[in-house]
This record gives C-alpha cells, sequence and structure tokens, in this order.
C-alpha cells in the first residue's frame, strides 16, 4: 500500500478570529446582566478605570439596577453599546 503524504496550510490568525467569534456567541447568550467584577474581567480594564470612565456617565447610570445599597448590575448587550458608544467619543 503506497504512503500518502501530504501538508496542511492552517492560517492561524482565521482560526484565533474564529474562536474568538464564537467565545463572544456564546457569552452573549449566556450573560444576561453584568456586574463590576465580571465586567472588568471581560473588558481586560480595571474596575477603577471601569468606574471613572464609564459608570459614572449618566448614560450607564441609567441602566444600572441596584437595590438600596446592594450590588449593582447592568444589563449586558444594553451596556455594552453604551460602552462602545463612550469610546467613540474619546
Amino acid at each position: 500500500m503506497p504512503t500518502v503524504k501530504f501538508d496542511v496550510a492552517v492560517n492561524e490568525t482565521e482560526i484565533r478570529d474564529y474562536i474568538n467569534q464564537q467565545l463572544d456567541q456564546a457569552i452573549r447568550e449566556s450573560l444576561f446582566v453584568w456586574d463590576i467584577e465580571t465586567m472588568s474581567k471581560r473588558t481586560c480594564m480595571s474596575k477603577s478605570f471601569l468606574e471613572n470612565e464609564f459608570l459614572r456617565d449618566p448614560r450607564m447610570k441609567l441602566i444600572e439596577r441596584r437595590k438600596e445599597k446592594g450590588k449593582r448590575f447592568w444589563f449586558y448587550e444594553e451596556s455594552k453599546q453604551v460602552m462602545k458608544d463612550i469610546m467613540d467619543e474619546w
């Protein structure tokens, strides 16, 4: 039986982009709300930076949910769009 040899060219950038796209989709489907801890991890920004640059903005305050003196939450999709809008203004 003859042996067959073949080479496969792999584009690492395309594979990385595909994996990131699939992860983003899974996150979007699984997250309804997020807190500052999760926001910090997902955006790779410190909590203090988020507080200073995003969470003090009136648009983010508008979508913030919190019981009296309780933990703060933001709707994932809405807050992500507001954060994009804020970043576009920089």
